[in-house]
């Protein structure tokens, strides 16, 4: 239907921006579209009749550019409430001209439906009507379909370039009051420019990822350095199920990795609420039958995004405290963003079988003098996920998995996160508070516990089957694997390790195992998941070197767990450890082992790397050299 013939259909409704506005009265709460979807000609027109306004309530989830009913010469006329705070209404926040209502993302559509909070006016975007009168939302359904639904005058710039997307998205011209014709290009959102951290932070992300996970995507430079990780990682048929989404997306698509053929939900398609991002993503989803638009109520709702296998929630924070709390909207006692849908969706993925919620963010903050990881919330900051609701949380130094951890499991996993030059501060105010050991050895390793050159994934035939063991650096938080790994062991294997009977693991002793400073000494554990529901892993061996420095030769050591041994797993872990000293410089292992301990003298010989071996009478030991 061309605009001609439309606009002469329903010629009674077409109406002319500034006579539109003239049917809205004072004192009444006006709702505005959404993102890029905002309908700026009526905005435009609407600040263009302040002066036959007064005490209007502007209701809006988040507004893109110029806002100009939230200048200060607008004051008595308009007043903003914004249930996200976007950059161009953060000043008018802080300074008091407008108002913030922290709410979940999927609750607002209720707010309008019971009349808690009523709306008067809705001024929308929408698509020109089709042969059956129906417009579509386009970008912006999300609460923008319940606020037409529920208010009591509507209001729709008719756009010819807003696209036709599918789902739940369309509105009846009956139940628009007027329609205004006016074509303009639709607002463009560009991300930030992806850095090194972000790409790093998309990295650890990505790891995380499976075949067939179904995925929440926002928008901003961490989605696009999630999204070009996994093009490098070779992850198949992954899904979306997301409140927004960007441009971020489209390579994906056409690359085959989002297929969504192996949903558990609305298989086959990409499901969202709004989207923001370039023309490029406009004209992508125009009548495009593989992306859905529903209402934040329904793409929101926790027990919707459960029913998505392994769904995967991507979220970011301001700021993490050591006991989990995640404070994702404000910076002190300043309002900065919302709650918007972090809470539903990392609800929802952790009702999802195989699910994961991740909370992303840099370490620092304001050029690297501030640590985002800190020991109490600031004053004023709010919590917008609770220690209770927190799964996987990253920084560019790598991943603490908190959910059913302890305080003190939390404390050392979120600090080996931290930026080294703040974690042996954390450190100290963690014992202070009683969440650690109060002999709980300082953070050596200067760098990330999470270097990628150190893990390496390898097949064995386990006591069950065929298992996929993972090697990687140990870390602070490993305490407690490494403890069960020890009670795990047999009393003969624990006389050979530590050449005396051991009844009980002493806290130093256990400490030893991963104080280790990674410029000169390295240990690795040898892990296994636990379930395919979490990233709960079990330590099944261990292995380390320690160099002496004088003679640029180092003692190691191998602990593998009864059941696993003779697998080949010991032999990897060593091959491992002996690629990494290499590459360091070092020239040879030594090795003391018990005359007693057979298993280990074969094993050590089957390495064809000795070049001495000794008895020492005098400690009862022979003593191996391995060149490398």
């Amino acid at each position: 239907m061309v605009a001609a013939k439309w606009t002469e259909r329903y010629k009674k409704q077409v109406l002319s921006a500034p006579d539109a506005i003239r049917k809205i009265k004072r004192g009444t709460r006006i709702f505005l579209g959404t993102g890029c979807g905002v309908p700026y000609h009526l905005v435009q027109a609407l600040a263009n009749s302040a002066s036959r306004m007064a005490d209007n309530e502007i209701v809006h989830l988040l507004t893109l550019g110029d806002t100009p009913s939230a200048d200060t010469q607008f004051q008595a006329q308009f007043r903003h409430n914004s249930f996200f705070i976007y950059d161009n209404m953060r000043d008018a926040v802080s300074e008091g001209r407008a108002d913030y209502t922290p709410i979940m993302l999927s609750d607002i559509p209720r707010l309008f439906k019971t009349k808690r909070m009523p709306l008067d006016v809705a001024l929308v975007q929408v698509s020109p009507p089709d042969d059956h009168g129906y417009c579509s939302l386009g970008i912006s359904v999300d609460i923008t379909k319940s606020a037409a639904d529920c208010a009591d005058l509507v209001i729709a710039q008719v756009n010819e370039n807003m696209p036709i997307t599918h789902g739940d998205s369309f509105i009846n011209v009956r139940d628009i009051d007027y329609l205004v014709p006016f074509d303009e290009p639709l607002r463009e959102f560009q991300s930030a420019e992806v850095d090194k951290e972000i790409d790093l932070i998309g990295s650890y992300v990505a790891r995380l990822i499976e075949n067939e996970s179904t995925l929440e995507l926002g928008i901003g430079a961490l989605p696009q350095a999630v999204c070009n990780n996994l093009l490098e990682t070779g992850v198949k048929d992954l899904g979306v199920h997301t409140e927004m989404f960007s441009d971020s997306l489209l390579p994906l698509i056409d690359n085959g990795v989002v297929t969504c053929k192996k949903k558990t939900l609305h298989r086959g398609k990409v499901i969202a609420s709004f989207a923001m991002g370039s023309k490029k993503l406009y004209d992508y989803i125009n009548n495009n039958p593989f992306f859905e638009f529903h209402p934040s109520e329904y793409v929101n709702d926790p027990y919707v995004i459960g029913q998505n296998r392994r769904m995967v929630a991507i979220n970011s924070a301001l700021e993490i405290d050591l006991t989990g709390q995640v404070c994702a909207d404000s910076i002190g006692h300043r309002f900065y963003s919302g709650i918007g849908g972090q809470v539903d969706f990392i609800r929802g993925a952790t009702r999802s079988a195989d699910g994961k919620a991740v909370i992303c963010m840099q370490s620092t903050a304001m050029d690297g003098q501030v640590s985002r990881i800190v020991p109490r919330l600031s004053e004023g900051a709010g919590v917008v996920t609770t220690r209770g609701d927190v799964d996987i949380v990253i920084t560019e130094y790598g991943l603490a998995v908190l959910h059913g951890k302890t305080i003190r499991e939390r404390v050392l996993s979120l600090i080996a996160v931290a930026h080294p030059d703040f974690r042996n501060q954390l450190l100290e105010a963690a014992k202070k508070m009683h969440y650690v050991f109060e002999d709980q050895v300082p953070f050596l390793v200067r760098g990330t516990y999470f270097a990628s050159e150190f893990e390496v994934q390898e097949s064995f035939k386990g006591p069950d089957g065929p298992i996929t063991i993972k090697f990687r650096l140990i870390r602070p938080d490993d305490a407690d694997r490494i403890k069960d790994l020890f009670y795990d062991l047999s009393e003969e294997s624990i006389y050979f390790r530590f050449l005396t009977p051991l009844k009980s693991l002493r806290r130093q002793t256990l400490q030893d195992f991963y104080a280790v400073d990674q410029d000169r000494d390295i240990s690795l554990v040898a892990v296994v998941r636990t379930d395919d529901e979490s990233e709960n892993e079990k330590i099944i061996g261990a292995g380390r070197y320690l160099l002496n420095r004088s003679t640029n030769q180092a003692e190691f050591a191998l602990l593998v767990q009864d059941e696993y041994q003779n697998r080949g797993i010991g032999s990897f872990l060593l091959s491992q450890l002996m690629r990494i000293a290499k590459s360091k410089g070092v020239d040879a292992f030594i090795a003391y082992v018990h005359p007693s301990n057979r298993k280990m003298i074969a094993f050590i010989h089957k390495t064809g790397k000795v070049v001495e071996s000794k008895l020492s009478l005098q400690n009862d030991e022979y003593i191996f050299t391995l060149k490398l």
